[in-house]
């Protein structure tokens, strides 16, 4: 048997986890007032609640190589096979503890890990490419070695709708900040090469699906994989990017998540945006 792990920085849902039968390791946040798992004792809903109020940006703790030894060991033991998807290594260190982890592991070499080079959306992306190939029979080693070709591939472009938490976070000034806000500018982030990165700015909303067509254009979709749309606290909105965007494109598979904590501790609220494979 082969075994789906990721790590909650995927932002799959449990129920879609469940649905998927991936199972999801959880990783930590850390508010002023201690620290949460992920998925456990904070859902994405009370992130943004506790987020709006707190005076300094929450962070994310990595895995260390014990938790995983907990997470794979038991598979292991049964004699499976485990693919294991996790969070970019240019983002956290989790991926070297899991790493670590093999390593200290009888059984190791039945144990592939996968350095997603993603995150949220990007990241669940190729999580459900793994469950595909897993239920068409294909080995972990296969399964394994099919991400590694697909992560490259990988684009993520969102949309920022408040500059609060780029200020907070000091990536951008104050001054800027509030530039920007008079100005309705709204960055765009993008994962480039593991790390999530500013690759952009739009001055109104009416331009970021023209930006979007842009982007698809240079980076073409793959229509043969899902295509993964997001948002953090701005349902309504994403839904109607996502239907100008699929009827463009003329893309039909595709699903959506709600952003956590990786984007949406920068980004804050009314950040939406999508995830696909391209054909380059």
């Amino acid at each position: 048997m082969v075994h789906i792990i990721t790590d909650s920085t995927s932002d799959l849902t449990v129920q879609e986890a469940e649905a998927l039968n991936v199972r999801l390791i959880h990783m930590r946040v850390i508010f002023e007032d201690g620290v949460y798992t992920d998925g456990v004792d904070i859902t994405k809903e009370e992130f943004y609640a506790k987020q709006a109020e707190a005076k300094v940006l929450p962070k994310t703790t990595q895995l260390n190589p014990q938790e995983y030894c907990d997470a794979f060991q038991p598979l292991l033991e049964d004699g499976d096979e485990v693919v294991a998807i996790l969070v970019s290594s240019k983002l956290s260190g989790s991926f070297q503890s899991a790493c670590i982890a093999k390593e200290m592991l009888e059984g190791g070499e039945r144990l592939h890990l996968v350095d997603s080079l993603n995150a949220t959306l990007g990241e669940g992306l190729l999580v459900r490419e793994a469950a595909r190939l897993r239920d068409a029979g294909k080995s972990a080693a296969d399964i394994a070695a099919a991400l590694e070709d697909l992560r490259g591939r990988v684009r993520f472009i969102a949309f920022v709708g408040t500059l609060k938490y780029l200020k907070m976070g000091g990536r951008i000034s104050a001054s800027t900040a509030a530039l920007g806000t008079m100005l309705h500018i709204s960055p765009v982030v993008a994962v480039v090469e593991g790390e999530v990165k500013a690759v952009g700015k739009l001055r109104g909303s009416q331009k970021i699906l023209a930006y979007t067509l842009d982007f698809a254009r240079e980076y073409p979709v793959d229509t043969r994989h899902c295509v993964v749309f997001g948002h953090s606290r701005c349902q309504e909105t994403m839904e109607a990017y996502r239907d100008k965007v699929t009827e463009a494109l003329g893309i039909r598979d595709h699903t959506w998540d709600e952003l956590g904590a990786v984007i949406g501790t920068h980004a804050g609220p009314g950040c939406y945006g999508l995830a696909y494979i391209g054909l380059k």
